[in-house]
């Protein structure tokens, strides 16, 4: 079972009843053909579309497919995702943070950030030289930089704080 989202808006139910396809728990009676490289042909009421598959993204459970040259975007839930969201336990991987802390003793090298800068999860912060390596600090989550605590130059202790989000 399959909750997917088409654009952000339309919610459409899928299922498998054994050899049967079934969305919105009505059985579909489409005749569906690979015809390669993530390309379909797809015959229902009597009406003929072309299907690609423009991005897919199994990690995220989420697709970009076009439909006879029109896009949308897909995302779904499995059984598991839905169960989660009806338990309010969906947004335990949202990451809140409010600081990031030196996780040695060392020298600031280089800082890439300033004050008010937006950073995505996995950008560069800043670079920590520790026992003669360089280390590089990025952001745990996607954050506005509030205040940055440490400049260039700068020695730091291990857990100081070194910037604000």
């Amino acid at each position: 079972m399959y909750q997917l989202k088409i654009n952000d808006s339309q919610l459409v139910d899928v299922n498998r009843g054994g050899t049967d396809l079934l969305i919105n728990n009505i059985k579909t009676g489409a005749d569906i053909t690979h015809i390669g490289n993530g390309i379909y042909h797809v015959i229902e009421n009597n009406q003929s579309y072309r299907v690609e598959v423009v991005s897919f993204n199994n990690a995220e459970k989420t697709a970009e497919i076009k439909v006879n040259n029109n896009t949308y975007s897909i995302s779904a839930k499995d059984q598991f995702d839905l169960l989660l969201d009806k338990l309010g336990l969906s947004n335990l991987n949202n990451t809140r943070v409010s600081d990031i802390k030196a996780p040695m003793p060392g020298l600031v090298l280089k800082v890439f950030v300033a004050e008010g800068d937006e950073i995505k999860k996995g950008d560069s912060l800043l670079v920590l030289e520790a026992m003669k390596m360089e280390n590089i600090i990025k952001s745990p989550a996607d954050v506005i930089i509030k205040k940055i605590g440490i400049k260039s130059g700068d020695k730091v202790e291990k857990n100081q704080i070194l910037i604000h989000f």
